[in-house]
C-alpha cells in the first residue's frame, strides 16, 4: 500500500490517495479537478508501482484560518505575539518554523511562550504564540495549523525581524601587544559574524578614536579587518578595542576585546610551545586565550601568567560532538524544535558520548553537566517521557567516571552541586507511566507505589497514602561535593535522592537505612544536601539507630531531598566528657570570682614591692580574661540554638580572651626568670608594665584581628557555625593555627621557665648533701610544680598530644580525660596555688575574718613567702 501524506497548496487540502501494488510498470496520473472555477493538476508519479486511484478529494479551506501577525519589522530583542483562530473545534494545534530553509516545530521554552486558552464564541479554535526578546534565528515564515481527524487547516506570516548579530567572534594577532619591540604595538583585530540580510553600519573605536569599517564575505560568514597601533605608555587600565554594529532601525551591539600589552621594565612570561599550542610573550596578570583546539576538538584554551611565571593550561575544547549536542539542547529550552524526538536524540547522543574514549577530559565533563542542566531547565516547560529514562542514567553514570581532576576543588564542588541538581530535577520531572526504574553503575533509579524500597542497600520507607516515589542512588560523587561541615567530617561512598509525586501529605517522615561501612572511631551524622546553600544540613535530620550492621536516618522533609552519611569526630565516652567540661566550667567560674574577690581585699597588704606588684598584676589579668574565656566557652556550648553572628561574636571572644592569658601567663614566666638570674638587677614598675602590655593587650588583638581579616577576604572559614570554634583542616592549614601557634610558643617559653625554677632551686641545694635536705629539695621542686602548672598554663600541652594521638590509641582516652579535667578546673587550680598556697594571702584573709568576727585585728608573725618568688 501507499500513503501519501496531506499537502497544503493555494489554501487547498488534499485527502490521502491510496493505491495498491498491480505491477513493474510505471504509471503517470494527471487528474485534473475543477473547483471555484479553477483547475488545479495534480501529478503522481510512482516508481514501478501501478496506482489504482481510490479517491480524490480537495476541500477549499481558504479564509477559514485567520493568522493575526505584526505587520512590520520587529526590533531586535522585541517580543511579538501572534495568534491563529479556526471556526471550528479541532483536535490539537501548534506552530511551526521556517528559517533558512530549516523547518522547526514550535514548543514552549524560555523563548516560546504557546497559549491555547484564547478560543472565543465566534472563533472555537485559537493558539497565540509570545516570542520573548526574538534574535536573528528567529526571522522566517511561521505557520499555525489545526488538526480535527486526519485534515490539517493551517495558515502562515512572515515575520521580520530588525537584525543584529547573536554573536560577534573577536580575534586579534598578535595575542599580546609588545611595546618592548619595534612595531610589536600594532595588533590586527577581525570581528567575525554570520551572514544575514541585514545592512550594517560598523565602525570601530579606541580611545576615542572611532574608524568605520567594512566586511569581507567568506561563505556564510561576514569578517571584518583592521589594524590598530596600541598606545606604549604604561597605563594600569586594560587596553581595549570595542566593535559596534548599527542595524536598519537604529539599534546598536557592541562586542570588547581586551587586548594584553607588554610595557617596557614591567615584568612578563616569556614564550612557550606546548603541545603544539604556542603561548607568546604575556605581561603579569593576563589570561591568554588560544583558539587552537586538537582536530575533532572545539573551543579554547587559557593560560594566566603570573609574575614572570606561567600557570598551567586550562582546556575548554570539548569534543564537536559534545558541542552539537549542546547546541540542539540550547535550542530545545528556547522551544525550537523541542519535540519528544529532538529529547530522545540528546540523550541518547549523551550516553553515546559518555562511553567515548575521546570525551574523557573536564571539558567535556563540564559541558555535559551544562547539557544536563540546560535539559533540567527545559523540563518545566516541556514534558519528558519515560523512554529516555534508560539514556539519562546511564550517560550520568558514566561520566562519574570520567576526569574531573584538572581543576582546583572548588570548581570541582560547583559542578558535582549542579551535576547533582540537575539529575534530580530532571528525574522529578520525567511523566512515568510504565517504567519500574534503571539500573547502571554509579547511578541506581528505583520507582514505585510502594512505601519501601532498596537502592544500593539502602532501605527507603516513605509514610505517605498515595503518591509515586522515585528513589535514587549515587555513587562517586560524595567526595566530589563541598564539605561545610570540616575536615573532621568524612563522607560515605552513598547518596540517595528521594522525590515524590501526586501526593498530598501535609506531612512526610523518610526513613533511611544505610549499611555500615568502615567507621575507623568516627560516628555517624545524618544530613541532606541543601540545594539553596549548596552545602550539608541537618536540619529535620536525625540519627534513630546505629549499629556494626546499619545507620537508620529519619527526616522529616523530601524537597530535592538528598542524604548522605557524614562522619565526625565520635564522642568515645558518650556524654561523659561534656558533663565533666560543663561542670568544671561551673566551678572555675565561681573559682575565679572569688580569686578576684580575695585580691580586692587584700592587694592593700600583700602588694608592697616592684616583685609583687608584677606578680599580682599578672595574676589577676589571668584570672580575668580566663573568667571571660570561660564564660564564652560556656554559652557556646549548644552552637545549635545561637544565631550566626552570635557564634562569630563567641569565636572572636574566646580567641582573643585565651591569647590575652597566656599573654600574661608569659609575662609572670619571664618576669620569675628573670629575678632569678638578675637577682641585683630588678625589673622597673614602669618598664615591667609597657612591656606586659605589648605583649598581654596588643600582641593578641593584632593575631585576632588579622587572622580575622585574612579568613575574610581569602573567602575562607575564620569559624565553624557547628563548634563556634576556629577551623581545624590539617596542618598548618586553618584558623585554628592563629591559636595554637601563639599558644605552644608560650608554652614552650613557660616550660622553659619552670626548667630554670627548678635548677635553681636544686643549685642552691646542691653542698647539703643529706639525706633530709635531698627530701626538702624533692618537696620543693614538686611544689614548685604544683604551683606553676596551672598559672604558667602548662596542662594544655596535653592538648597537643590529644591532636597527635590516633582514636585507637589505648592512650587517647586517659589523654581525653586528662585535657577535660585539668582544663576545664584551671579555674580552681588558679584560686587553690594563686591564694590559699600564698601565705601572706592567707593571713590577710585570716585577719580580716578575724576582725570581723571578733571585731579586732589578730596577730599574726611575718614569715617569708613561697621561694619561687624572692617576695620578701
Amino acid at each position: 500500500m501507499l500513503t501519501n501524506a496531506f499537502k497544503n497548496l493555494n489554501g487547498f487540502q488534499y485527502l490521502n490517495l491510496t493505491g495498491q501494488r498491480l505491477g513493474n510498470t510505471i504509471a503517470d496520473f494527471e487528474v485534473h479537478v475543477a473547483v471555484k472555477f479553477e483547475t488545479y493538476r495534480l501529478q503522481i508519479v510512482v516508481d514501478n508501482i501501478q496506482v489504482l486511484l481510490a479517491a480524490v478529494m480537495l476541500v477549499n479551506t481558504e479564509g477559514m484560518v485567520t493568522i493575526d501577525s505584526p505587520n512590520m519589522t520587529m526590533c531586535y530583542q522585541s517580543s511579538p505575539q501572534m495568534k491563529c483562530t479556526f471556526e471550528e473545534a479541532t483536535d490539537s494545534s501548534g506552530w511551526n518554523l521556517t528559517s533558512k530553509t530549516v523547518r522547526y516545530e514550535l514548543n514552549n521554552g524560555i523563548v516560546v511562550q504557546l497559549d491555547t486558552n484564547c478560543a472565543t464564541p465566534e472563533y472555537n479554535s485559537c493558539i497565540a504564540i509570545t516570542l520573548n526578546q526574538v534574535a536573528g534565528m528567529w526571522e522566517g515564515i511561521y505557520e499555525c495549523g489545526f488538526t480535527k481527524g486526519s485534515v490539517r487547516h493551517t495558515a502562515n506570516a512572515q515575520l521580520h525581524v530588525a537584525l543584529l548579530p547573536d554573536v560577534i567572534q573577536m580575534n586579534f594577532y598578535p595575542l599580546t601587544a609588545d611595546c618592548t619591540q619595534t612595531g610589536g604595538n600594532v595588533i590586527e583585530i577581525s570581528a567575525t559574524i554570520e551572514n544575514s540580510q541585514e545592512s550594517y553600519d560598523v565602525w570601530w573605536t579606541y580611545r576615542n578614536e572611532k574608524n568605520n569599517v567594512l566586511n569581507t564575505s567568506i561563505n556564510d560568514i561576514l569578517v571584518y579587518n583592521f589594524k590598530v597601533t596600541l598606545n606604549c605608555d604604561y597605563t594600569s587600565e586594560a587596553q581595549y578595542v570595542t566593535v559596534t554594529f548599527k542595524n536598519s532601525v537604529g539599534q546598536e551591539k557592541s562586542a570588547q576585546v581586551d587586548i594584553p600589552v607588554i610595557y617596557v621594565g614591567k615584568p612578563f612570561c616569556k614564550e612557550e610551545q606546548i603541545d603544539e599550542e604556542f603561548w607568546p610573550n604575556a605581561p603579569d596578570g593576563n589570561t591568554v586565550i588560544n583558539q587552537t583546539c586538537p582536530l575533532g576538538r572545539t573551543g579554547f584554551s587559557t593560560r594566566t601568567c603570573k609574575g614572570s611565571a606561567w600557570l598551567p593550561v586550562y582546556s575548554e575544547c570539548i569534543s564537536q560532538e559534545m558541542k552539537k549536542i549542546l547546541n540542539d539542547a540550547e535550542a530545545f529550552l528556547t522551544g525550537l524544535g523541542s519535540t519528544e524526538e529532538m529529547a530522545m536524540q540528546i540523550f541518547e547522543g549523551l550516553e553515546n558520548s559518555s562511553t567515548s574514549a575521546s570525551s574523557n577530559t573536564t571539558a567535556d565533563v563540564i559541558s555535559f553537566i551544562k547539557i544536563l542542566d540546560v535539559m533540567a531547565t527545559a523540563s518545566n516547560y516541556v514534558v519528558l517521557k519515560e523512554d529516555l529514562l534508560p539514556s539519562l542514567i546511564n550517560g550520568a553514570s558514566n561520566i562519574l567516571n570520567k576526569t574531573w581532576d584538572d581543576v582546583n576543588n572548588t570548581i570541582i564542588q560547583n559542578m558535582s552541586a549542579n551535576y547533582l541538581q540537575s539529575v534530580e530535577s530532571l528525574v522529578k520531572n520525567v511523566k512515568v507511566n510504565r517504567s519500574s526504574g534503571v539500573n547502571s553503575t554509579n547511578l541506581a533509579l528505583k520507582i514505585s507505589h510502594d512505601c519501601n524500597v532498596s537502592v544500593f542497600g539502602i532501605n527507603v520507607n516513605l509514610n505517605r497514602t498515595n503518591g509515586l516515589i522515585k528513589s535514587l542512588g549515587v555513587k562517586n560523587l560524595m567526595t566530589r561535593l563541598g564539605n561545610n561541615l570540616g575536615s573532621t567530617y568524612e563522607p560515605t561512598s552513598l547518596l540517595l535522592s528521594a522525590t515524590l509525586e501526586d501526593n498530598n501529605d501535609s506531612r512526610l517522615e523518610i526513613r533511611l537505612d544505610f549499611p555500615k561501612e568502615e567507621s575507623n572511631g568516627t560516628k555517624p551524622f545524618c544530613v541532606f544536601w541543601n540545594i539553596t546553600k549548596r552545602s550539608w544540613s541537618n536540619e529535620g535530620c536525625v540519627v534513630k539507630r546505629s549499629n556494626n550492621e546499619s545507620t537508620v536516618c529519619e527526616c522529616n522533609h523530601l524537597t530535592s531531598f538528598s542524604v548522605l552519611m557524614a562522619k565526625g569526630e565520635i564522642n568515645l565516652f558518650g556524654d561523659t566528657l561534656d558533663k565533666i567540661t560543663n561542670v568544671g566550667l561551673g566551678v572555675s567560674i565561681c573559682s575565679l570570682l572569688i580569686f578576684l574577690i580575695i585580691e580586692s581585699l587584700v592587694w592593700s597588704a600583700v602588694v608592697k614591692t616592684n616583685l609583687s606588684h608584677f606578680r599580682h598584676t599578672a595574676m589577676v589579668n589571668i584570672a580575668v580574661f580566663l573568667l571571660l574565656a570561660d564564660i564564652c566557652f560556656l554559652a557556646s556550648s549548644s552552637p545549635d540554638v545561637l544565631s550566626s553572628s552570635w557564634c562569630l561574636t563567641l569565636t572572636i571572644c574566646k580567641h582573643l580572651f585565651f591569647l590575652v592569658m597566656f599573654g600574661w601567663m608569659l609575662c609572670l614566666s619571664v618576669m620569675l626568670v628573670h629575678q632569678l638570674i638578675f637577682v641585683f638587677s630588678p625589673l622597673r614598675k614602669r618598664v615591667f608594665m609597657f612591656l606586659s602590655s605589648i605583649v598581654g593587650y596588643v600582641c593578641p588583638i593584632v593575631i585576632v584581628g588579622c587572622s580575622f581579616i585574612y579568613y575574610k577576604y581569602t573567602n575562607k572559614p575564620y569559624h565553624s557555625e557547628k563548634t563556634c570554634w576556629l577551623v581545624y583542616e590539617r596542618l598548618l592549614e586553618g584558623s585554628i593555627h592563629a591559636f595554637l601557634l601563639p599558644l605552644g610558643t608560650i608554652i614552650l617559653t613557660n616550660l622553659f621557665s619552670m626548667v630554670v625554677v627548678i635548677l635553681t632551686l636544686v643549685k642552691t641545694s646542691v653542698p647539703d648533701s643529706s639525706k633530709a635536705d635531698d627530701k626538702d629539695t624533692a618537696k620543693g621542686i614538686l611544689k614548685v610544680v604544683v604551683v606553676l602548672t596551672p598559672v604558667f598554663g602548662v596542662t594544655w600541652i596535653i592538648g597537643f598530644f590529644q591532636l597527635m594521638l590516633s582514636q585507637n590509641n589505648p592512650m587517647f582516652g586517659f589523654v581525653c580525660f586528662s585535657f577535660t579535667i585539668l582544663n576545664s578546673f584551671q579555674g580552681l587550680f588558679i584560686l587553690l596555688t594563686g591564694c590559699f598556697a600564698e601565705q601572706k594571702v592567707r593571713e590577710e584573709l585570716f585577719k580580716i575574718i578575724m576582725s570581723k568576727s571578733k571585731g579586732k585585728s589578730s596577730s599574726v608573725t611575718n614569715v617569708t613567702t613561697v621561694p619561687y618568688t624572692k617576695d620578701k
